[in-house]
């Protein structure tokens, strides 16, 4: 009975690690969202730059779909500019290197000096890379 009960116990502090580390990988991927919703606000080029990887590809509801380079000049440029975002119904799914964000996300936007609004469904894939969780792609949807 002693060794069952060790066991037992053994196996649930096991457990409990392995949920604490997947609570803290969870925390670092809502972080670095929190990151890239900053930096879209700010269009800040180090900032994107930061947040991003040199794969990625950012796609828009429209189907237009833009690489690292390209995001950033749209943002730095002023053609794409965010106001002021909200991101509700927030869901991450991390495994191993690789996390999956879906939220939705509600927005002002001032494109190219013209005030709008945008409310969308996207979907993030970010990738961990010298510790750090970098957005590899990007899809948006209507809603």
């Amino acid at each position: 009975m002693k060794n069952i009960i060790c066991s037992l116990f053994v196996f649930l502090c096991l457990g409990s690690s392995v949920v604490n580390a997947q609570l803290k990988e969870v925390k670092q991927v809502e972080q670095a969202v929190e990151k890239l919703k900053a930096a879209l606000i700010s269009g800040d080029e180090a900032d994107l730059k930061a947040i991003t990887t040199a794969n990625l590809s950012y796609g828009h509801s429209s189907g237009k779909v833009e690489d690292q380079k390209t995001f950033i000049e749209t943002l730095t440029s002023g053609h794409s500019d965010f106001v002021s975002i909200d991101l509700s119904d927030q869901t991450v799914q991390v495994s191993g290197n690789t996390a999956i964000v879906r939220h939705t996300l509600s927005a002002s936007t001032n494109d190219s000096g013209k005030p709008g609004t945008v409310k969308l469904g996207i979907m993030l894939v970010w990738q961990k890379q010298g510790g750090q969780w970098k957005l590899l792609a990007r899809q948006a949807f209507k809603i």
